[in-house]
């Protein structure tokens, strides 16, 4: 009895035609089809939901989406690199300069004099990846007397994320003006040199800087073209308002509108601190952490003299601050305010110099102190030889 062989059903089913190179007869090159890996197709749909977003972005305003969000997972070119920023602080001094980095630094440390120029630096970790943000900070000690080396940080390199903080005793009126006078001159012009020598390297660089300040003012703002912005973004901070706060009113009153003015012509932020009074720590810290980390931005301003100032750049107008009294040969309200601030509070000259570090108890170094005090003497020695051999020469002329 004959056996009965099933049939193959895979056998009806012919294998493609491939053509081969004619001349090695290997590697097929056009039937095959072409295949993606996940990642390829992950990649060209992110692109395509890209393409949809900046459609819409075109016509809305609103930013790209986010790939991460779209494919977790997919790492995007540039989207967990971490950031660097910078904070220049400087003031007058004994103002607490110290103070008000190691509280923005969250650091449990007893403030030290700050002698010249010093820093430091803090790192926030980012909510949705691996990277670190860094806030380089610089501090300026000896008040105004050493705004000359403004210029050693503040480079083209880093003017594009740098920021400036200038802090002023509130509760010795007498050196306010001075102080904000001299350190945003020194700014000015320092500033002004680096974006000059940007534009040579990279005018689109140097314009966008400029363009970013002038931004936080509105198009229809009514002081727009009556300010003189500085094209870097500054915060001014008033610290002690402890010891303010128990001012006359009066004298407040002309201290804080002088103040935003100031701020508010100058295109700055304003902020009243005490380490003492925690909600203006967090107030500061939050301000400051936008500054360089980009966390979110209180907005709530606070305009009372009679509480803790708070006025962000481009939210101030001069109708909303008020106009001083005219003053005879004032011609801008600059001036008229500068007038009104001088005529209250007398301003106090401020020492050349600060004292010589080289004296202080607290930086004591024996070897390193010895070996100075024997320069010291060989170099007086030598000045007297050198001064008995002039007095030799010229007797015998």
């Amino acid at each position: 009895m004959a056996m009965k062989v099933k049939k193959n059903p895979y056998d009806s089913i012919k294998p493609p035609e491939m053509s081969f190179d004619e001349e090695d007869g290997e590697t097929p090159i056009k039937s095959l089809p072409q295949t993606k890996d996940i990642w390829e197709l992950c990649i060209q749909a992110t692109e395509r939901a890209n393409q949809a977003a900046a459609k819409r972005s075109d016509q809305t305003g609103a930013s790209f989406l986010r790939p991460s969000l779209i494919f977790p997972g997919v790492v995007v070119e540039n989207q967990n690199k971490s950031s660097e920023r910078t904070i220049f602080v400087v003031g007058a001094k004994s103002s607490g300069k110290t103070g008000i980095i190691l509280r923005f630094l969250d650091r449990d440390e007893q403030p030290k004099a700050t002698t010249a120029l010093e820093y430091t630096f803090g790192r926030r970790s980012r909510n949705d990846s691996m990277s670190k943000d860094v806030a380089h900070v610089y501090e300026l000690g000896g008040g105004v007397a050493l705004s000359n080396l403004i210029e050693i940080p503040v480079t083209k390199e880093c003017v594009q994320t740098l920021n400036f903080v200038i802090v002023v005793d509130l509760s010795k009126p007498e050196t306010i003006w001075t102080t904000l006078e001299s350190l945003l001159a020194a700014i000015r012009q320092r500033v002004k040199k680096v974006i000059h020598e940007l534009k040579v390297d990279s005018p689109s660089a140097a314009n966008n800087l400029v363009a970013e300040c002038l931004a936080r003012y509105d198009a229809d703002h009514p002081d727009k073209d009556s300010l003189d912005i500085i094209p870097v973004p500054i915060t001014i901070i008033g610290s002690k308002y402890d010891v303010f706060q128990n001012f006359d009113s009066e004298k407040k009153k002309i201290i804080s509108r002088t103040l935003r003015y100031v701020a508010h012509h100058h295109g700055a932020h304003l902020c009243y601190f005490s380490s003492k009074i925690e909600t203006l720590v967090m107030r500061a810290r939050g301000l400051l952490g936008h500054l360089v980390f980009k966390t979110q931005l209180n907005k709530t301003t606070s305009t009372d003299h009679n509480k803790p100032i708070y006025m962000l750049a481009g939210m101030d107008a001069v109708s909303q601050i008020g106009s001083p009294p005219p003053a005879p040969g004032s011609r801008s309200l600059l001036e008229q305010w500068k007038q009104l601030f001088l005529s209250s509070f007398p301003q106090e000259s401020e020492a050349a110099m600060p004292d010589d570090p080289t004296k202080d108890k607290k930086y004591n170094e024996p070897i390193v102190d010895s070996v100075r005090v024997q320069k010291d003497e060989e170099l007086e020695r030598f000045r007297k030889a050198q001064e008995r051999k002039m007095r030799q020469s010229a007797a015998q002329q």
